[in-house]
């Protein structure tokens, strides 16, 4: 599948993307990628290093006479997000993606495809391997572990960079250039159950809430794309109320910044009741693909016979998590005032499941001002400690404050426009750049962000 992509222009760039699809890099198992790098610095004769956390640094010095230009930081991430369909089979610890061209996209069989950062990590390599271009002082930063916690970004520390103008190639629309971004923030909610008997009178079911089209929780946010955990326990809601179902177990979402597409549970119902179960399940199908025919139009929801399990989740447990879910704050919250059309708060309910006993949900809060998310945080943990649970916030991380007058976007705007005959919109992103985070260490740093388009 991947060798038209290599013979894709410039191929200098699709050659590296190429070799990244081949090197397992989810999150936190990134040093198949670490060592590539590293072995590709060091092949070329440049200086190369690895800091204590894991990220890697490659200098290239300026060719003849650009000596005295500004230093230029190429910057990337190394990891992807590892996400697959339920019907495909991938170890993304230790299998490649497989990747192809279908019309004008580059994309995977069934898999997240990794150009989330591989296209901006080529990119870069392709510029230190480049001997054709005249250049100043060029360093590539490839950190690790952007996608769940911004790992590499936090840890790196002051002094070891020595650029002044940082381009991160981490958007996702060709054609933008981006000079801010929001900040964020996890909420981590357990809520600990007892077990009861599964009732012996009881017709259990797998209830599946699929084919919804997901996306980054940041960047597709604002898209109206449905929430499969939000439908499926709003469906759950009802059905309490109106059949006393019992709950056994819980799995819906797959990553912390992934709008989720795929919700399960395992319930049980009298069985005369289970007639009317199933068609309450066809009329809540018809509703739901009713609301979101525009933007959804795979959604599936389905109620398939199982086996009784041992257990179910104790009615005051699962009462409590059915309302918290269904209640949390999920997608929007706030748009901009200053900027039109850009996002400024908003949560993505990520993941909710259940395993040894106790029920686990997860937020991932984004917003530019931090009073708003800290509010809104304060919200989130008002709705799941009233069902009893646990609430805790961790990771949380700055935005980057947009610079207007920045020197290195009025040149990348004439660029773009010198190369393409239009002007490049300057915009801010709803999502998590490692810029907030680099600038913060780096304060003198002149930022901006741009990438091709992906979706």
């Amino acid at each position: 599948m991947s060798n038209s992509i290599t013979n894709l222009e410039p191929k200098i760039v699709w050659k590296h993307f190429h070799n990244l699809t081949q090197i397992p890099r989810p999150s936190k198992h990134e040093q198949a990628a670490v060592d590539f790098v590293v072995k590709f610095g060091k092949n070329l004769g440049l200086e190369t290093i690895v800091d204590e956390v894991g990220n890697v640094i490659i200098r290239k010095p300026a060719t003849a006479g650009m000596e005295n230009r500004k230093g230029i930081i190429l910057q990337g991430h190394l990891d992807m997000v590892p996400q697959k369909n339920s019907d495909k089979t991938h170890d993304f610890t230790k299998d490649p993606i497989e990747a192809y061209v279908d019309g004008d996209w580059v994309t995977a069989n069934g898999t997240t495809l990794g150009a989330d950062n591989g296209i901006g990590v080529a990119a870069a390599m392709a510029v230190l391997e480049d001997k054709s271009l005249v250049h100043g002082p060029i360093e590539a930063l490839f950190t690790i572990d952007e996608e769940t916690g911004m790992t590499g970004a936090f840890n790196l520390k002051p002094g070891i960079l020595k650029g002044d103008i940082l381009i991160n190639m981490d958007s996702e629309d060709e054609g933008e250039l981006y000079v801010g971004c929001a900040g964020g923030m996890d909420a981590n909610i357990k809520l600990k159950y007892k077990n009861e008997s599964a009732p012996d009178n009881f017709q259990f079911a797998k209830l599946s809430m699929v084919g919804l089209k997901g996306g980054h929780s940041g960047m597709d946010i604002s898209s109206g794309r449905a929430n499969s955990i939000k439908l499926l326990f709003r469906f759950l809601r009802f059905a309490e109320k109106e059949f006393g179902i019992r709950i056994s177990s819980i799995d819906g979402g797959s990553l912390r910044n992934a709008i989720p597409r795929e919700a399960f549970v395992v319930l049980g119902v009298d069985k005369k009741h289970f007639a009317a179960l199933e068609q309450a399940v066809k009329n809540h199908l018809k509703v739901y693909k009713e609301e979101f025919s525009a933007v959804e139009p795979d959604l599936d929801f389905q109620l398939v016979k199982a086996d009784a399990p041992s257990s179910v989740i104790d009615s005051k447990s699962q009462w409590g998590i059915i309302r918290a879910v269904f209640g949390c704050p999920n997608g929007v919250i706030r748009m901009s005032d200053s900027m039109p059309g850009l996002v400024e708060t908003s949560t993505n309910l990520a993941r909710v499941y259940s395993e040894n006993d106790v029920i686990y949900a997860q937020c991932l809060l984004r917003s530019s001002v931090d009073t708003s998310k800290e509010a809104l945080a304060e919200k989130i943990a008002s709705v799941f400690e009233m069902a009893g649970a646990e609430v805790e916030f961790a990771g949380a991380y700055p935005g980057w404050k947009p610079n207007m007058n920045s020197a290195i976007l009025k040149v990348m705007s004439d660029v773009y426009a010198s190369n393409w005959g239009k002007t490049p919109d300057i915009k801010a992103i709803h999502a998590g750049l490692e810029c907030g985070i680099l600038g913060g260490v780096y304060p003198n740093l002149d930022m901006i962000s741009f990438g091709p388009t992906i979706r």
